[in-house]
């Protein structure tokens, strides 16, 4: 979700790569309705997994939250943002709408402190 919201409200400014540390092998359907509900299609997207090039690369890193305490990027990233953001698995597609919109909000905060770094 924070991807998608990224690339569309960045529009190209930033490069954006969404992956985890123990990622499933396919995106969870109650986000992909969300999304949809929202006007963002994510039927193509593809969860994958972090790796240390990503980390390397990237001027910024956002941590969505910990489920496995013992993988978390937070341990082994310097300098990164935590949202700690709840997993959307197994929750109601109305508590799935407020992470969605945590998200969009957390997004939009972030673009906006990027934009006064410029």
């Amino acid at each position: 979700m924070a991807e998608a919201f990224f690339k569309k409200y960045a529009k190209n400014q930033f490069n954006v790569i969404s992956a985890g540390t123990s990622p499933s092998s396919n995106l969870n359907p109650v986000v992909v309705t969300v999304m949809a509900e929202i006007g963002i299609n994510l039927q193509k997207q593809q969860p994958q997994l972090l790796s240390s090039d990503m980390i390397e690369d990237s001027n910024k890193t956002i941590n969505m939250g910990c489920m496995d305490k013992n993988s978390c990027p937070s341990l082994f990233v310097k300098d990164v943002d935590d949202w700690n953001i709840e997993d959307p698995k197994g929750k109601s597609i109305d508590d799935v709408r407020k992470i969605r919109d945590q998200i969009k909000t957390n997004v939009l905060n972030l673009l906006y402190s990027l934009e006064s770094d410029n």
